[in-house]
């Protein structure tokens, strides 16, 4: 909308931009538009009042580690949370105190599990994986760029595009920041399972010498300019054309555009639960929390990322890098943002990998049916830290090994 517009027409694109913006913004979990929506019965006051309830009792996304901050190699300040297995003492466990150094030498570091959240989410978005594993494992937490705790990206505020490269660069600052050393367990959901690839294109040497597993659970290696989002074909093409100019248009009118979003919440939250979730009977606690967490993402941020996905494309680091170790390949069989045949794909680049597709389940899978995503990252977990003492210990045992050699030669 250009500045010449008329005042009497600002009501009527004010709503236009909200049920644009509203139906653009879910891409994050999902992300079409044209959805078609059950006429709901019950007044909007009673609906905001109900949202509000929730809100208040929900006890989703409450979870917190020890945080702290990493940056990123434009500057951005990225937020992370660790949680170390004494934080969290399981009752009547008894853990051998950890060593420090002893004849010169240092205990080996813990594994680290390092989970990166999707589009438009944050890190709370792993509640129910992060309740599950503490005190069993070290874990790392951390906000994508211009999501939850962290800061908007440096570089889009100077109008550079985000790139699926700056991401694997990101997470490369938290891992340094935040597991330096150590084998490490890479979990990431959608856009974070891309950014896992992107790690591994950008810094093969480091996933080979310390990643001792990698799951990734509703993402694709590329090809996502070919989704249909489940609109008939016309639609599909329609979005796929529109999206970046829309999304673009958008993003230049911040304010307009979340009122509009504000305004039309009804709609807003039905397009989210189609696209998240496949379950008619999901909690509306965790529904909610899901449109929490998309909601909390500015439309300009919406837009800035939305052009990487189209060109995502890691095939080959996904294979190099992660094929010869442990790793979890998981899916909502009703997925409609990285469809089963993105994670079938995926299990063909990796051989050894489990491959499990979750009936009934939709993008969201690690909120809707988490005691099957628990079930299958504690079984790599297993996986992994088996890998990580053998094959990771192996080489760290040969390197220490020819320096010692080494340092026995100069004496």
């Amino acid at each position: 909308m250009s500045e010449a517009t008329p005042p009497g027409n600002w009501a009527r694109a004010g709503r236009t931009a909200g049920f644009a913006g509203a139906a653009i913004g879910v891409v994050a979990a999902g992300a079409a538009a044209g959805v078609a929506l059950e006429r709901m019965t019950v007044g909007r006051g009673m609906r905001r009042k109900a949202r509000l309830a929730l809100d208040a009792a929900s006890p989703y996304g409450i979870l917190r580690g020890r945080a702290g901050t990493a940056l990123a190699d434009d500057g951005t300040e990225l937020h992370y949370e660790v949680e170390e297995v004494e934080d969290f003492p399981l009752e009547g466990a008894v853990r051998p105190k950890r060593r420090g150094r002893r004849f010169g030498r240092r205990s080996p570091a813990p594994l680290t599990v390092v989970f990166s959240h999707g589009y438009c989410l944050s890190q709370d978005s792993w509640h129910f994986q992060r309740a599950a594993l503490r005190g069993i494992v070290r874990t790392v937490y951390w906000d994508q760029r211009s999501h939850g705790r962290s800061a908007r990206g440096a570089a889009q505020l100077e109008g550079e595009p985000v790139a699926i490269d700056q991401l694997g660069r990101d997470l490369k600052a938290v891992l340094d920041a935040a597991a330096p050393e150590g084998p490490l367990l890479l979990v990431g959901h959608s856009m974070g399972g891309m950014t896992q690839m992107a790690l591994a294109g950008q810094y093969p040497d480091l996933v080979a010498e310390r990643v001792a597993g990698t799951a990734f659970v509703g993402t694709s290696v590329g090809g996502l300019g070919q989704v249909n989002f489940g609109l008939p074909v016309a639609g599909a093409r329609a979005f796929q054309r529109l999206a970046p100019g829309v999304l673009k248009l958008l993003g230049g009118h911040v304010g307009l555009v979340e009122k509009g979003r504000h305004a039309t919440s009804d709609l807003f939250a039905g397009i989210i639960k189609r696209y998240s979730f496949s379950a008619h009977d999901i909690d509306p606690a965790i529904s909610r929390f899901a449109e929490r967490m998309i909601e909390a993402t500015p439309i300009d941020v919406v837009a800035e990322f939305y052009p990487a996905f189209g060109e995502h494309d890691k095939a080959d680091a996904l294979a190099a890098s992660y094929a010869d170790r442990p790793s979890l390949v998981l899916c909502g069989d009703k997925d409609l943002v990285t469809p089963p045949e993105h994670s079938d794909v995926m299990a063909e680049l990796l051989p050894d990998a489990e491959h499990i597709i979750v009936e009934d389940a939709g993008h969201l899978v690690m909120l809707e049916h988490p005691e099957r995503v628990n079930d299958a990252l504690v079984a790599l977990l297993a996986r992994a830290s088996a890998y990580g003492a053998a094959e990771l210990g192996r080489g760290r045992r040969s390197t220490r090994g020819q320096a010692e050699g080494a340092s026995e030669q100069s004496l």
